[in-house]
């Protein structure tokens, strides 16, 4: 089944669903994602955990009052919405970042963290400033530099990214996004993450670099890194077999806990 098939759009949230009984697995995109980016995951996982993955509303959120807060606050509804009970929690990039804030603010919720190329340290971005309207080879670079492999970049991904970035009111709700991500740094809050923590970091990632997957490590005590070679800024996407198998031998060794809706 394709991913497409799962989409829903209910209560004003848009989100995939693999509607599998068991518990949790919540996944977060990033500044530019889209449901593709986590086709892996969810075929791999959908027989084991309910795989959800809710569309953030960057582009929906008035740009004066756009910021990580309230996409997260966001987030919370959407779980709330659907009455999870606990959520293992994925992101990538971006959506990294929003689950570090998520599980800080909502800790009895999360059984375990899973970050991918996280923003909320350092990160070099095509967000944070306004990219030149029309260029279209500017924008494949960019997108290419995004992966170790540049062929990773479909023209259906640069064509997307290539919509976004002419539209001015969605460039202008993607730089809120960078520059509130750029703020809102997180080396003096990442103490207070307890729950098992999973880091899945590219070697040759340029965005958030190696060196940042070492800071999380290091200031999330008990957390656990892997380095994927060859391998930019999403994992996931690169390397699905290999982020899968490390990604699944960490969730098994999570004691389970029910994560079903209540």
């Amino acid at each position: 089944m394709d991913f497409k098939d799962l989409i829903k759009e209910e209560n004003g949230f848009t989100y995939v669903e693999s509607d599998t009984e068991g518990e949790v697995l919540l996944l977060l995109h990033g500044l530019f994602g889209a449901l593709s980016n986590f086709q892996g995951i969810i075929n791999n996982f959908k027989s084991d955990y309910n795989v959800v993955v809710p569309i953030l509303p960057i582009f929906e959120i008035p740009f004066k009052e756009l910021n990580l807060l309230s996409l997260v606050k966001a987030v919370e509804e959407f779980v709330s919405f659907k009455g999870f009970d606990k959520v293992h929690i994925l992101g990538n990039s971006l959506g990294g970042h929003l689950c570090i804030l998520y599980a800080l603010q909502n800790k009895e919720k999360v059984c375990s963290i899973t970050l991918t190329g996280s923003s909320g340290l350092f990160e070099s971005s095509l967000g944070s400033t306004f990219p030149p309207r029309g260029n279209y080879e500017f924008v494949k670079k960019k997108s290419e530099s995004t992966f170790y492999d540049p062929k990773i970049a479909t023209k259906e991904l640069v064509d997307e990214v290539y919509g976004i970035v002419n539209d001015r009111n969605k460039t202008l709700n993607i730089i809120a996004t960078a520059r509130s991500a750029i703020k809102n740094n997180l080396e003096d809050k990442l103490h207070e993450i307890t729950c098992p923590t999973l880091l899945i970091w590219g070697k040759e990632d340029t965005i958030t670099p190696p060196f940042v997957g070492d800071k999380f490590n290091e200031l999330i005590k008990g957390s656990e890194l892997h380095f994927v070679e060859k391998c930019g800024h999403a994992p996931m996407m690169e390397h699905p077999d290999e982020f899968n198998r490390i990604l699944g031998n960490f969730l098994s060794n999570i004691p389970s806990k029910k994560n079903s809706p209540t």
